[in-house]
C-alpha cells in the first residue's frame, strides 16, 4: 500500500487518491452502441450480445416460475435460513424509512402537503462474474416492496450453462422479485430501461454492477430513473493503537477481494502501527482464496495516512468521503459527530463491515469514489415519488395575490400574473364581474382588467378592511 505521512495541521488533499471514477470514455461508448442497439433490435439484440458476452445461448430470458419455486428447495438450509434472517432485519429497518402522504391548513385556509406514490416498477441489477450476490437482490427488492411498488424485475447475467444461481434466485422469493430474467451486462440496463418483445420496461433501474454497467445506466439516465452510478467499492479504517492490526488488515481486505479496483485507506496515527498492519495483511493474504484479486486492489489502490491527530484523521475522512467507514478507535462514538462524509459509518473493532453487507439491516447499496459528499445510501425514498398537493381559499389568494402578480411582473409572465388578477377581480367585484365589464366595454374580456389595476384594487380592499377592524 502507498504511504503518506502529514505533518501537524497538514491538511489532507484529493491529489493523494487514485480514483479511476466508475468507468471511463471506452466503456460509456461501448455502452452507449450497446444501450442502441437493444433499443432497435429487442430481444435479438439480447440474444446476440448474451452469446458473445456471456457464452451462452439463451432461449427464453424469463425464468419461470416454477423454477423459482424450485430454487428454494436446491439452497442448502444454512444458507436459506441465513438469507430468512437477513431478510427480516433488512425489512425492519426499510420500514422505518416509510414517508406518509401529510396536508397542513394555514390560518388562511391554503392547504399545503405531498403524496408519497410507490414507482409501478423498478429494475434491479444483480452482479454475476467474479462473485454471486443474492445480498444484492435482498438489499434492492425488499426496499422497494416495503414502499409497495407492485412489479419489482431481477435481471442477472446468466452462468455457463444458462441458469441462475439458486441462492439468487431464493433471495428473490424471499424478497418479493415478481420477474427474474437472466440478462446481464449493459444489454440488461438497456432492456430495462426501454423494453423488449420479452421484458417491459420498468421505471427505475437500481443496483450495482462492473464499468459497463455503470456507463449504461449514465446513458439511459433521464428516460429512466436510476438509483446512482457506483464505481469500485471502497473502506476506510481509521484505526488507534488500541486496535488489533490483524482485525484492521482483515477489513481492509474483505474490500479489496471485490475487485482489483476496488480502494482500501487505512488512517492511523504511527509509521510503526501501519507497518504492524502490513505484516499482518502478508500473514492474510497467504491463505486467501481470492490472493491475486486482494492483493493487487491493496498494491495498486491501497493507501495509508499517517496523521498526528484525531483532528487530522477526520479532516482526512471528510475529504476521501468513504463508502465505508470504519471506527476501529476508543470511544468511537465520541466522533461521529465529526464525520460528515461517509456512505455508512461502522463504529468500534466488533462492527466490520460485513455485517453492513449482509444483516445489520441499513443499506449496503452506497455512494462510492466520494459521492457521499452529497449522496445517500440507497432507501425506501428511491422506490417513491412525491407530488406537491396546493388548494388555496379565496381569503389564501388573497393574502398571496400581491406577491404572485409583482414576481410575475419582474419577470415578464403576463398570463401568470392575469391569472390571478381575474381571480381577485371576480373575488373584489362578483362572479359575473368580467362578464359585466365586458358587456359594457364591448372588449375582450381577457383585457377587462390590467395587473395594476388588480394590484390597485387588493390594497385598496386591505386599506378599507384595516380602517373597518380599527387597525
Amino acid at each position: 500500500m502507498r504511504r503518506v505521512t502529514l505533518k501537524r495541521n497538514e491538511p489532507f488533499s484529493k491529489h493523494f487518491l487514485n480514483r479511476t471514477g466508475a468507468f471511463n470514455a471506452e466503456a460509456l461508448e461501448a455502452a452507449a452502441t450497446i444501450v442502441e442497439q437493444v433499443r432497435s433490435q429487442g430481444d435479438a439484440a439480447l440474444r446476440e450480445l448474451t452469446e458473445r458476452f456471456d457464452h451462452v445461448a439463451v432461449k427464453s430470458f424469463r425464468v419461470s416460475d416454477v423454477t423459482l419455486d424450485a430454487a428454494v428447495a436446491h439452497v442448502g438450509p444454512e444458507t436459506l435460513e441465513a438469507l430468512g434472517h437477513a431478510a427480516r432485519q433488512i425489512r425492519d429497518f426499510h420500514e422505518r424509512q416509510v414517508q406518509q402522504s401529510w396536508v397542513f391548513t394555514r390560518e388562511d385556509g391554503a392547504i399545503v402537503g405531498a403524496k408519497v406514490t410507490p414507482l409501478d416498477s423498478v429494475g434491479i441489477y444483480v452482479p454475476g462474474g467474479r462473485a454471486l450476490y443474492p445480498s444484492t437482490v435482498l438489499m434492492n427488492a425488499l426496499p422497494a416492496q416495503v414502499a409497495g411498488v407492485e412489479r419489482i424485475v431481477c435481471v442477472t447475467p446468466p452462468t455457463a450453462d444458462g441458469t441462475v444461481d439458486a441462492a439468487i434466485l431464493a433471495a428473490c422469493k424471499l424478497a418479493g422479485v415478481t420477474e427474474v430474467y437472466t440478462v446481464g451486462g449493459a444489454q440488461a440496463i438497456a432492456a430495462l430501461a426501454y423494453g423488449t418483445e420479452s421484458i417491459a420496461p420498468v421505471d427505475k433501474i437500481t443496483g450495482p454492477g462492473n464499468a459497463y454497467v455503470a456507463a449504461a445506466k449514465k446513458a439511459v439516465s433521464g428516460d429512466v430513473g436510476i438509483d446512482m452510478i457506483a464505481g469500485p467499492s471502497e473502506v476506510c479504517v481509521v484505526a488507534d493503537e488500541t486496535a488489533d492490526p490483524a482485525l484492521v488488515a482483515i477489513d481492509l481486505m474483505a474490500q479489496a477481494e471485490h475487485d482489483p479496483l476496488a480502494a482500501c485507506y487505512l488512517v492511523t496515527f504511527s509509521e510503526a502501527y501501519a507497518e504492524e498492519v502490513e505484516a499482518a495483511l502478508a500473514v492474510l493474504l497467504d491463505a486467501s482464496p481470492r490472493a491475486d484479486i486482494t492483493r493487487k486492489s491493496l498494491d495498486d489502490m491501497g493507501l495509508i495516512v499517517v496523521v498526528p491527530t484525531m483532528d487530522q484523521a477526520l479532516q482526512t475522512v471528510n475529504v476521501i468521503a468513504p463508502e465505508h467507514l470504519e471506527m476501529h478507535v476508543v470511544h468511537a462514538m465520541d466522533y461521529l459527530g465529526g464525520i460528515r462524509n461517509a456512505g455508512a459509518i461502522f463504529l468500534g473493532e466488533w462492527t466490520p463491515e460485513a455485517v453492513g453487507d449482509y444483516v445489520a439491516g441499513p443499506n449496503h447499496t452506497l455512494p462510492t469514489g466520494g459521492t457521499a459528499r452529497y449522496a445517500s445510501p440507497l432507501s425506501v425514498d428511491e422506490f417513491v415519488k412525491k407530488s406537491s398537493i396546493i388548494s388555496f381559499s379565496p381569503h389564501a389568494l388573497r393574502n398571496d395575490a400581491r406577491a404572485v402578480m409583482r414576481i410575475a411582473s419582474h419577470e415578464g409572465l403576463w398570463a401568470h400574473a392575469m391569472s390571478v388578477a381575474m381571480r381577485c377581480d371576480k373575488l373584489l367585484n362578483g362572479d359575473d364581474a368580467f362578464a359585466r365589464r365586458a358587456e359594457a366595454q364591448r372588449i375582450d374580456p381577457a383585457n377587462v382588467i390590467s395587473v395594476t389595476d388588480a394590484l390597485d384594487a387588493l390594497d385598496a380592499a386591505h386599506r378599507a378592511a384595516g380602517e373597518a377592524s380599527g387597525e
